[in-house]
């Protein structure tokens, strides 16, 4: 007897689709194992942290190696985490003491947890050194928790609070350029604890000045280079733990970060 065909081809795809989706979502949130090609950069040990990390040396940078930050206890799981408390950043000197990747990236896909160990803790993560994913206790604006800093709104509703581990999985796709000016922006998909926030967003700019990232001083961080860059975790003087962080190195062709 031949298999019964489909009778409705826009069911079947739409069913294809949900378990595609429901997939891709499998494959985010706290506790996520690197994907197929990923590259650990932190697995909660001094040794990866000084192979794989060092200082952001911008213009407001105050420290020196060896990396000040500390390898400390995961405060709800056991085992290791990374503690933001740099003492050259203390009174919230953004820039003094940021961590960065030795490598630099262009398109990729990206998994961290973090956990704000006391209310109003700060930090934030750096996409290719230039665009801020803000980690900020209870700030609820364009520039609060989850939000692509002060170009989405926080997605605060996501997010676990104070003392829980939270995780952001994204996948970011560079700027393009042509004859050396900038014809497509940065984009940005983001999962916050498993729930999707952030859909193929496009990034316009670096902000804070200087201190926060390559390319912040030109033109009012409107002047992105067409340079890749790193992934850096920002001090603010307050303690913010990091672990699980991988990223795997995409070349997305397509404007389009959805996943």
């Amino acid at each position: 007897m031949n298999s019964m065909p489909c009778l409705l081809p826009a069911a079947c795809l739409a069913a294809c689709l949900l378990s595609l989706t429901s997939t891709a979502a499998t494959h985010v949130g706290v506790g996520t194992k690197p994907v197929p090609g990923a590259e650990l950069i932190f697995d909660g040990s001094r040794q990866m942290l000084d192979d794989k990390w060092t200082y952001w040396e911008g213009p407001g940078f105050a420290s020196s190696l060896p990396i000040k930050w500390r390898v400390v206890d995961d405060p709800v799981d056991g085992g290791k985490a990374l503690s933001t408390l740099e003492p050259a950043a203390a009174g919230g000197k953004y820039g003094a003491a940021d961590l960065v990747t030795k490598k630099a990236y262009r398109d990729f896909r990206l998994h961290l947890e973090f956990l704000v160990m006391e209310p109003g803790g700060n930090s934030g993560v750096y996409l290719q050194n230039r665009y801020e994913i803000q980690v900020l206790d209870g700030d609820r604006t364009k520039h609060g928790m989850g939000a692509i800093i002060n170009e989405t709104e926080s997605p605060y509703h996501a997010y676990h609070g104070v003392g829980k581990w939270n995780a952001y999985d994204l996948v970011f796709r560079a700027a393009r350029f042509r004859d050396g000016r900038r014809v497509e922006p940065a984009r940005v998909t983001m999962y916050f604890n498993g729930q999707k926030v952030h859909t193929n967003v496009p990034i316009n700019q670096v902000w804070g000045g200087p201190n926060s990232g390559i390319d912040g001083g030109n033109d009012g961080g409107k002047g992105i280079t067409d340079t890749p860059g790193g992934l850096k975790l920002q001090a603010e003087g307050h303690d913010v733990r990091y672990r699980n962080i991988w990223i795997k190195e995409l070349d997305l062709l397509a404007p389009n970060t959805d996943f």
